[in-house]
C-alpha cells in the first residue's frame, strides 16, 4: 500500500529516501534563483508575499513535511513572532491580516475582529496600493481564499484583486497565482491560502489534520515558487519571497484570544540580498510591508507612519545582547520551566540603580528587568502586556503590579540608566524609545537627561495611560555640552507596570 507522504513523520520523511529534496530544491529547484539573488547578478526586484491563514505555530511548522517552507528558511531568514491580545485586538483574521497588508498595528489601522468595524485603510492602504501610488507602471496582483482580504483590505488601485470561490478553494488559488506568475509580469503579488486555519479549527493544531494541511500547503507554495522559476525573463529577474501567518491555533483548536498559541505568527524571508539560514528575534508582522516596498526601490516615506522596518535594516538594540544572559523563572509559577526570559544584569555600558528600592517580593521584578514577551505576559496574561507590540526582542521592564505578588517592604523604585553619550553643544538630539505604561494609584514614570554628569531633569513624565507608544523626545544641548545621559526612573507600589525598548539618542 502506498503511504502518503503527509502521514509519516517529519523525521521519517527529512531521513528517508527523500531526505535530499529540500537541498536539491535549493540547487535546482524554484529556489536557486532566490540563492543566486543574494550573491548578485539578477536586476529587476520583484516580491511574492504568500500567507498560510491560522499557520502561525513555527513549532507545528517544523514537525510537518514541509520541505518547500524548510528550504526557504535555508536560504532566507527564519523569525518567531508574536501577536497583541485584546483590548488591541482579537486574534483573529481581519487584524491579522491588515496588519500584515499595511505594515501597522491594529490601534492604527482599526481592524480589532473580523467586523471590520473601525477599520481606517484610508489613512493607512494596503501596501499594494502604495506600490501603485508611488510607482503606476509596476503590476500589482492580490488572491486570496478568504474573499474580505482582496475585498476589503487591498484597495480598488491594486491591478488586479481576486476572491477565489468557495468552491475551488486554496487549490483555485494556487492555480490562479500560478497562471498570473508564469504568464503574466507582475511585480508585486500577494497570495493568501486558507485551510491550516480550518484544520486548525476542525481539529486544533495539535493534531495530524493540522500537520497534514501545513503538507498541503506547503506543496501549493511550491507550485508558485515553481512559477516564478518558470518565467521566461527569470534570470534577470531578483525576487524577495516572504512566507507569513495572521495567527496561531491551540492545539485543541481555535483562535481569537490571547494565549502564546494563538498569538503566534513567524516571517520566513528568502532572496532579494537577504543572507541564508538566519535566524532573527526582532522581527515582528508590520515588517512584512516595509519589507517589501525597500525590495522594490520604494522609500517609506515618514508621513505614513508605518511600525514596519525592512528586514535588510536590522537596528542593533542594547538589550537584546542580553539574550545569551536571559534565565528560567525563578518565583513565577506561570511561565514555564523552559522559558528563558529574564535577568537584571543591563547591557554594557548600561546601570541600574536600586537604592530606593523596596526588599522582597517577585525576584524576577525587583528593580527594572531584561525580558521578552513570552516570558513577561506569561506571568500574568490579559493584563495589557500582550499589546507592548511596538518592543522586540528583549525589552526592559519595571513592574511593581507582579514584583508585589510575594511579601515585600517599601515601594518599588528603580531608575535604568543609560551610557553616557557623547554629543556637541549647542545641537538638537532627539531621545527615542518605545514606551508602554499602564497607570494605576499613585505610581509615576520619569524620564530624565542630565548634561556632563550635572542634575538630572525631567524630559516627561506619565501619570496615566500610554500603551504602545513611539517617543521621540526634541532635547536642546547646551552651549559646552559634551555628554548627555538618560535615565528612566519608575516609582510605585502594587501598581501597574512600564516597559520601555529601542532607547537611542540622534543627532546632537
Amino acid at each position: 500500500m502506498a503511504i502518503s507522504r503527509s502521514r509519516i513523520s517529519r523525521r521519517a520523511w527529512l531521513t528517508g529516501a527523500t531526505a535530499g529534496l529540500a537541498g536539491a530544491a535549493l540547487a535546482t529547484g524554484p529556489f536557486a534563483g532566490l540563492a543566486r539573488a543574494a550573491t548578485g547578478g539578477p536586476t529587476t526586484p520583484k516580491v511574492l508575499v504568500i500567507g498560510l491563514d491560522g499557520a502561525g505555530r513555527l513549532d507545528r511548522v517544523k514537525e510537518a513535511a514541509t520541505p518547500t517552507l524548510d528550504a526557504l528558511m535555508a536560504t532566507g531568514i527564519t523569525a518567531p513572532s508574536s501577536l497583541y491580545a485584546s483590548p488591541m485586538a482579537r486574534t483573529e483574521s481581519a487584524p491579522g491580516w491588515s496588519t500584515i497588508i499595511t505594515g501597522v498595528w491594529p490601534d492604527k489601522h482599526g481592524a480589532k475582529d473580523n467586523s471590520f468595524t473601525g477599520a481606517d485603510y484610508a489613512s493607512y492602504p494596503d501596501f499594494l496600493t502604495r506600490v501603485e501610488r508611488a510607482r503606476p507602471a509596476l503590476r500589482t496582483y492580490a488572491v486570496a481564499s478568504w474573499g474580505p482580504i482582496t475585498e476589503r483590505i487591498f484597495s480598488a488601485e491594486v491591478d488586479t484583486r481576486v476572491s477565489t470561490p468557495g468552491a475551488e478553494y486554496d487549490k483555485g488559488t494556487t492555480a490562479r497565482a500560478v497562471a498570473q506568475i508564469r504568464d503574466g509580469d507582475p511585480d508585486a503579488v500577494f497570495v493568501q491560502l486558507d485551510n491550516v486555519d480550518h484544520a486548525g479549527h476542525s481539529s486544533g493544531a495539535g493534531s495530524r489534520a493540522y500537520l497534514d494541511a501545513l503538507h498541503t500547503a506547503d506543496a501549493q507554495v511550491g507550485e508558485v515558487l515553481a512559477a516564478v522559476k518558470s518565467r521566461p525573463g527569470y534570470g534577470s529577474e531578483n525576487w524577495l519571497v516572504l512566507v507569513t501567518a495572521d495567527h496561531g491555533h491551540t492545539d485543541a483548536g481555535g483562535h481569537g484570544g490571547s494565549s502564546w498559541a494563538e498569538r503566534q505568527t513567524f516571517v520566513i524571508a528568502a532572496g532579494g540580498g537577504l543572507p541564508a539560514r538566519t535566524v532573527r528575534e526582532d522581527v515582528k508582522l508590520v515588517d512584512v510591508a516595509a519589507t517589501a516596498l525597500h525590495h522594490l526601490g520604494i522609500a517609506v516615506d515618514p508621513a505614513w507612519k508605518l511600525d514596519g522596518r525592512p528586514l535588510h535594516e536590522p537596528s542593533a538594540d542594547a538589550f537584546d545582547t542580553l539574550r545569551p544572559q536571559l534565565r528560567t523563572a525563578v518565583d513565577e509559577t506561570g511561565v514555564g520551566a523552559t522559558v528563558l526570559g529574564f535577568t537584571h544584569t543591563p547591557p554594557a555600558g548600561w546601570s541600574v540603580e536600586n537604592t530606593a528600592m523596596g526588599g522582597g517580593g517577585v525576584t524576577e521584578w525587583r528593580g527594572w528587568s531584561f525580558t521578552t514577551d513570552e516570558f513577561w505576559t506569561k506571568t500574568a496574561p490579559d493584563q495589557q502586556r500582550e499589546s507592548n507590540v511596538r518592543a522586540r526582542g528583549v525589552f526592559a521592564v519595571a513592574d511593581g503590579d507582579e514584583w508585589s505578588d510575594k511579601p515585600r517592604t517599601g515601594t518599588f523604585d528603580s531608575t535604568l540608566v543609560t551610557p553616557a553619550w557623547p554629543v556637541h553643544g549647542g545641537t538638537t538630539a532627539t531621545l527615542s524609545f518605545t514606551s508602554h505604561y499602564l497607570q494605576e494609584g499613585t505610581q509615576k514614570a520619569e524620564v530624565l537627561v542630565s548634561y556632563d554628569g550635572g542634575p538630572p531633569k525631567p524630559v516627561l513624565t506619565y501619570t496615566a495611560d500610554a500603551i504602545a507608544r513611539t517617543e521621540n523626545l526634541p532635547l536642546k544641548i547646551p552651549t559646552g555640552t559634551r555628554t548627555i545621559q538618560a535615565r528612566f526612573r519608575y516609582t510605585g507600589g502594587n501598581d501597574w507596570y512600564w516597559a520601555i525598548d529601542g532607547v537611542r539618542l540622534s543627532g546632537g
